[in-house]
């Protein structure tokens, strides 16, 4: 159906999203008016591996993530996304299928836009085009710092980066993913993540709290694990 973002919160997908950040009201306008939206449960596939990649995804609310199932069927986290985020990008670029797979980890609204629409207003509207791979390059920057990590890194020193990175300025922790998730993410398995965090919590530099929080309790005994 043709996307009604516009009424919702007083944003659309198409205003939060970077790509057409440089965009007039006029053209947003336009790129919506070649947008749909859709909206996916909770634990709802968006696409799978194999599906034919000939549209772009723009979250406007809730979490999804992107993963791939090796051939022995484990399944590796790639990123975890959220509002103004979008995903399939590559179909701008390839004909191929899809090679991951998009599930929803909350409620999920977004907007889908064929591919086919928009190479037409990236040619019409170039800026679209330079923030698109601006992007790109940030996500290929991340995963080589994945790599990084994971070739170099003790499995102590991955975990006290990813709390540093994640916790606000009072040291609190909200994950936006379960922790089995986030142990794929940083190469490493379930069980060794939650082990890791015990010897932690016994050492007294973080408190576990539920499964999705965690409170640091000594900051600087991470900082020197870093």
């Amino acid at each position: 159906m043709e996307c009604n973002c516009f009424e919702r919160d007083g944003k659309n997908c198409i205003e939060i999203v970077p790509i057409f950040s440089n965009l007039s009201s006029k053209e947003k306008i336009e790129v919506a008016g070649v947008t749909s939206e859709r909206s996916f449960e909770r634990s709802e596939m968006i696409y799978m591996a194999g599906d034919k990649g000939d549209k772009l995804f723009v979250i406007h609310s809730g979490k999804v993530k992107v993963s791939r199932i090796s051939d022995t069927g484990k399944e590796q986290v790639i990123r975890v996304l959220g509002s103004g985020e979008f995903m399939g990008e590559l179909s701008l670029f390839s004909d191929s299928d899809l090679k991951d797979n998009a599930e929803a980890l909350s409620k999920v609204i977004m907007c889908v836009i064929r591919a086919e629409d928009l190479k037409g207003l990236m040619e019409k509207y170039p800026g679209i085009s330079i923030k698109i791979v601006e992007e790109l390059s940030k996500r290929l920057e991340r995963v080589e710092g994945m790599i990084e990590n994971i070739s170099i890194h003790t499995v102590e020193r991955r975990i006290a980066d990813i709390l540093m990175n994640f916790s606000n300025e009072k040291g609190e922790i909200k994950l936006n993913m379960s922790r089995a998730d986030l142990a794929s993410h940083m190469g490493m398995s379930g069980e060794t993540l939650s082990r890791k965090l015990r010897a932690f919590e016994e050492e007294g530099w973080i408190k576990l709290i539920g499964h999705r929080r965690i409170e640091i309790l000594n900051k600087n005994a991470l900082e020197n694990i870093v």
